[in-house]
Formats: structure tokens, C-alpha cells, sequence
């Protein structure tokens, strides 16, 4: 990898809708601190802002983010706010609805009435008229369920002119069935990784075939989620990464890109140098060998 390819842009492009990004994206969960999931300590307001800004500096054009990443001192669609208003004419910003924190940090979960003041509360944080893409995160509980009511009071205030595209988070491809017999669907954002199983592998390509952007998320902590990668991994990953004289991250999110040309990535950070490698990864090209040898690390059964 040289320097000159080490922006966002490396990987190739995709199209939200009819809105062209980078594959190579940003999370904004870490800005606030650990994770909005814990009590970590807050993160540096300025050294946040200037992550965000040199993430757009590299080449990032796809952010992803929610109302209800915060931590008590800090908001992640704020920092956005502060850092990148007036936003770029080609920054695509991606939100999330259905899970909601009070002000407390206490979760709860959004009735499809209560949707419409989630869409507005991100509108407000980010200082926004209209929401690019909003994607309805089905909770754990839901996932054998329909989708149908919360999904369909979206599509109206899509029609409504507050959101421009829909997407859909943590579903099934029925689920997924069941949303575009609503309205257009844009992006699929799932877990996804070295190791994910065959419903998953399934969704990937049958979003391919539609011409669906697959947002995978955890590819770089694998099943350690929101807590962030595992100490030990796979004898082989670190192979292929002494080999590429790369992180193991990188080598993670390199062939999570390799999965295909609607691929993804939004790996988050608040280190302004672990942003660096991760834009760099997009630069990264995994043999076929190399892909296999990776691939072949499903779970046993698999």
C-alpha cells in the first residue's frame, strides 16, 4: 500500500440510493467514550472532533451514527455537528431508529408512533432538514417478528420529506422481504465477520443480487460486539497479517471489503491513528489463497 492510496476512496465506490460513498465509512459509537453500552471514561471532546475531521480528510463520505450513542458527557451526533457543519455537499450521514436512551441512559424500545420524534431528534442533533438514510434496528426480540408497522411509518415520513432512504438493521432476509413490499430499501446493516454463519453469508449475497449496500458491523471485534475485538484470534488471520506487515484489524475489515462490490465497512474509532489503519485497509488486497484460508474459518457445522 502506498500513501497515495490510503484514502477512503481505495476501496471503490457504492450507492446508498442515489447517494455515492466510499465503501470505506466511519462509526461514530466510540466517539463518546468505550461504547454507549458502558460507563467507560468520556473520550477528549476536541480529539474526537478532529477524528471526525480527518476521517473526512481521508476520504470518508459515509457516516454512521444514532441519537442514542452518548455517554454523559458526550453525543455523538453533536460532535458531528460541531465538527463537520456545514457538512460536505457528498457526505452521506446514516442514522438508526427503534432503540432509545432517556436521559438517564436507560434503553427503551420505540412504539411505531413514537418513531417520528426519534427521526426529529436526530434531525435536531445534527442540525439536519431532511435525514439521508435512516435505518429501523429491529431489536433481539423482533427478529422472528414483522416488521411491517414500525417499517411502514417510516416509509411515510420518508414520503413526508424527513428521511431521503430507508434501511433496515439486525434482520432476517424475511424481514427483509416483508420492508421492500413497503418501500425501497437501500442498505442492509447486520453483524458481520470472519466467522459469521450461513444465514448471515446467505444475506450477504442475496443483498448482491438486489443491488443492496450490506453494512456490516462488528467486522473488526468479531463476537467480542460492543466490547470491542477479543484478545486472541485465529492462528491464521495473524498469518496473513505478519505477511501484509498490517494490524489484525486490517486484515479483518480487508476481507469483510473483499465479500463484494456492495460491501460496506464503518469500523469506529476515537485514536486518530487506529482511523489511519482503518482507512488503509481499503487499500489492502488479500490473495485468493489468502481469502480462502480466512473463509474457511466457519464455525464447525458451517
Amino acid at each position: 500500500m502506498t500513501p497515495q492510496t490510503n484514502t477512503a476512496a481505495a476501496a471503490g465506490t457504492w450507492r446508498l440510493g442515489d447517494l455515492p460513498v466510499n465503501r470505506v465509512g466511519f462509526g461514530a459509537m466510540r466517539l463518546t467514550g468505550t461504547t454507549p453500552f458502558d460507563d467507560g471514561m468520556p473520550r477528549d471532546r476536541e480529539r474526537s472532533i478532529g477524528v471526525l475531521r480527518r476521517a473526512v480528510e481521508l476520504g470518508v463520505n459515509h457516516i454512521d451514527t444514532a441519537a442514542f450513542y452518548f455517554s454523559p458527557t458526550r453525543s455523538a451526533n453533536e460532535l458531528i455537528n460541531r465538527a463537520l457543519a456545514p457538512y460536505p455537499e457528498d457526505l452521506v450521514i446514516t442514522t438508526k431508529v427503534w432503540p432509545g436512551r432517556d436521559p438517564s441512559g436507560a434503553w427503551w424500545w420505540a412504539e411505531p408512533a413514537q418513531l417520528r420524534g426519534q427521526v426529529e431528534e436526530n434531525l435536531r442533533q445534527l442540525g439536519r432538514d431532511h435525514l439521508d438514510v435512516v435505518n429501523l434496528r429491529v431489536p433481539p426480540s423482533s427478529r422472528t417478528g414483522s416488521i411491517g408497522e414500525h417499517f411502514g411509518v417510516l416509509a411515510e415520513l420518508r414520503e413526508a420529506g424527513l428521511i431521503r432512504h430507508l434501511g433496515i438493521s439486525n434482520v432476517t432476509s424475511d424481514q427483509l422481504t416483508e420492508a421492500r413490499a413497503i418501500a425501497p430499501v437501500v442498505c442492509v446493516q447486520n453483524p458481520y465477520g470472519i466467522g459469521a454463519p450461513s444465514e448471515d453469508r446467505a444475506l450477504l449475497r442475496r443483498c448482491g443480487e438486489l443491488g443492496i449496500a450490506f453494512v456490516p458491523f462488528f467486522a473488526i471485534a468479531g463476537p467480542g460486539r460492543e466490547a470491542g475485538p477479543a484478545a486472541g484470534d485465529n492462528e491464521a488471520v495473524y498469518a496473513v497479517a505478519r505477511a501484509h506487515g498490517v494490524t489484525i484489524a486490517q486484515v479483518r475489515l480487508a476481507w469483510t471489503l473483499q465479500q463484494g462490490p456492495h460491501v460496506l465497512a464503518i469500523p469506529g474509532t476515537g485514536d486518530p491513528d487506529h482511523l489511519a489503519e482503518n482507512v488503509a485497509a481499503g487499500a489492502l488486497r488479500l490473495s485468493e489463497e489468502e481469502m480462502g484460508r480466512l473463509t474457511s474459518l466457519w464455525p464447525v457445522g458451517e
